[in-house]
Parts: structure tokens; C-alpha cells; sequence
């Protein structure tokens, strides 16, 4: 492998416990990257364990293809939104999974990479789309949308408590080329505050990110898709990085895993509610002290896991 394609996993030992990865199993990476995880599902699933990985980026798809291509047809790629991922199964001749894998995270390459436009680390055209093919950008969300409609992107995508006085500055700030540029007009707007460990344009970023890719929206289809697809006794493994994600995944596995979901207002069970998962752990599980010193990245990653009953 080149360089420029070295990515490396987030909790991959954990992952594999998880997913109580055996051999002959069948398992699904939901964001296959470059494939660090299903390398690894493949490795302790040998000699005949397969898996199906599933990326939005054709390029992250292209380099996980070329990585994992020494496990030959064990490998089944297949490009499209994990939203649609019992379809993606499907065609690949699976609908009863052992176990379904979601890394929400994005990858260092796809942040150091030109022509992504996520970053501010580097200047280049706003984008952040991970298909290329996709209508909506970046540049769209932030020239086109009004203050009003940014406003709301930037507070509830990135939980930023100045996100109306960040969207007028952004409206006046028009016409926004780039992404050094939007970093910049946001931490005019912001300031400097006093302990904060992040730049001041990391939520407007991720915010403006989850916007153009629909991903909660996607998150909440994929999660649900994964349960139609798991086997009893499949597992689910979830790994996301920030609040919205985690918390999404939190209340959607407590919601599976409840014999009722009636408000707590009716005072005798009228739901009927059947629980589809059970979980695995009642707390969620954090990267090592060590793996967090050795890949500072990890050290926002929370995972959860539940099985199909």
C-alpha cells in the first residue's frame, strides 16, 4: 500500500470482541474506509468468514479493494449509502448477517486528502461531499442557504451556541471560495474562548458536513437496516465520535431493547411493543489510555453494542 493510504482503525480489538467475529461467519462493515476493520473481521474469521463493505466514497472504496485483495472473493465491496444496505446485501447474495460493523467516523486520508473539502487544515474549494456525485456541497449550503437556514444547520448539526451570530457573519461575508476562508469568518465571529481545546470552526465545519451528506438521517436508516439484516444472536457494533451520533445510537438501541416504549405518562402498557436487540453492554465502551496516546483520533470514539434476538 501507498502511503497517502494508510489509515488506521479505531478499536479494533474491541470491534472484533463486539461483534464475537468466528470463523465462516458473515459480517458487514457499514464504512468499509480503506478497510482496517474488515481486514481484521477477515483475518479472525479465516479460512471461509466473508464480508461485505459498504462505502459512500468510491475512493475509500477504490483503496479498501486494493487492501483487502489478497482475501479474494472474502471480500465483497459494494458502493452506495449504508442507508440501503439490506438492498447492498442483497445483491451480494446475503440477508442474514453474523454481525454488522458502523464506523460513523471519517478518515485522516479523506481529511488530508485534496478535493474532499472537509477541512480547514488545508485550503481547497468547499465540498465535503463523500460521493463525488452527489448534488448537494458545501459551497451550496454556505452561499445559498439563508442566514436563518444556516443558523439552524450550524446549532443543531454542530451544537454551536453562536450559531446565529456565525450565519450572519457568513451571509456578509459572501461569496465564500473556500475552506481557510469559512474558517476564518468563524473564528472572527467566535473569538477566542478561554480553555477551548478545539479550533472555534470545528462544530460550523462538522455541522455544515452532516448537512450536505443527510447523515443523521442516513444514520437512523442505516440503523434500522442493520437489524432487518443481522441473524439471531448478530451482532451490532457502533462506533461514533461526537454527541448527535452517540446519542442517536443510544436511544435506538434502548429503544430496540425495550419490552415497552409507551410515554411515561400511561400507567398500563398499551404499546405492544416487541424488542428486536438486546444489549451487550449496559455502558459503552472507550478506547484504551494506550491506543488514545498512539492514535489521538480515537480518543472521542464511543462504542456501543446489542444482539438480535
Amino acid at each position: 500500500m501507498s502511503s497517502e493510504l494508510v489509515h488506521q482503525p479505531v478499536m479494533v480489538t474491541e470491534s472484533l470482541e463486539a461483534l464475537s467475529v468466528h470463523p465462516g461467519g458473515i459480517y458487514l462493515d457499514a464504512t468499509v474506509g480503506l478497510g482496517g476493520h474488515s481486514a481484521a473481521i477477515l483475518e479472525a474469521s479465516d479460512p471461509t468468514g466473508r464480508v461485505l463493505g459498504i462505502d459512500l466514497d468510491p475512493r475509500s472504496l477504490e483503496g479498501a479493494v486494493q487492501r483487502l485483495r489478497l482475501f479474494g472473493q472474502r471480500f465483497m465491496p459494494a458502493a452506495g449509502n449504508y442507508g440501503d444496505m439490506v438492498a447492498l446485501a442483497r445483491s451480494l447474495g446475503s440477508d442474514q448477517l453474523n454481525g454488522v460493523l458502523m464506523d460513523l467516523g471519517f478518515s485522516s486520508r479523506q481529511v488530508g486528502t485534496p478535493g474532499y473539502g472537509f477541512s480547514f487544515q488545508t485550503d481547497e474549494p468547499l465540498d465535503m461531499r463523500y460521493d463525488p456525485e452527489a448534488q448537494l456541497t458545501a459551497h451550496e449550503v454556505v452561499n445559498e442557504y439563508s442566514e436563518q437556514q444556516l443558523a439552524r444547520v450550524i446549532y443543531e448539526f454542530g451544537e454551536e451556541p453562536r450559531s446565529r451570530l456565525i450565519a450572519r457573519r457568513i451571509v456578509g461575508s459572501r461569496p465564500v471560495q473556500s475552506t481557510a476562508q469559512l474558517a476564518s469568518i468563524v473564528a472572527g465571529a467566535t473569538g477566542p474562548r478561554r480553555g477551548r481545546r478545539i479550533h472555534p470552526a470545528t462544530r460550523t465545519f462538522q455541522a455544515i458536513r452532516i448537512e450536505v451528506n443527510d447523515e443523521l438521517a442516513n444514520l437512523d436508516s442505516g440503523l434500522n437496516a442493520a437489524v432487518r439484516l443481522l441473524a439471531p444472536m448478530g451482532r451490532l457494533a457502533v462506533i461514533s465520535y461526537h454527541s448527535l451520533e452517540d446519542r442517536m445510537v443510544k436511544l435506538f438501541l434502548q429503544r430496540e431493547s425495550a419490552r415497552c416504549v409507551c410515554p411515561p405518562e400511561v400507567p398500563v402498557c398499551v404499546c405492544g411493543h416487541q424488542p428486536s436487540l438486546k444489549l451487550v453492554h449496559r455502558r459503552v465502551i472507550k478506547p484504551s489510555a494506550g491506543e488514545i496516546k498512539e492514535n489521538p483520533r480515537s480518543r472521542s470514539a464511543k462504542l456501543r453494542v446489542a444482539h438480535r434476538l
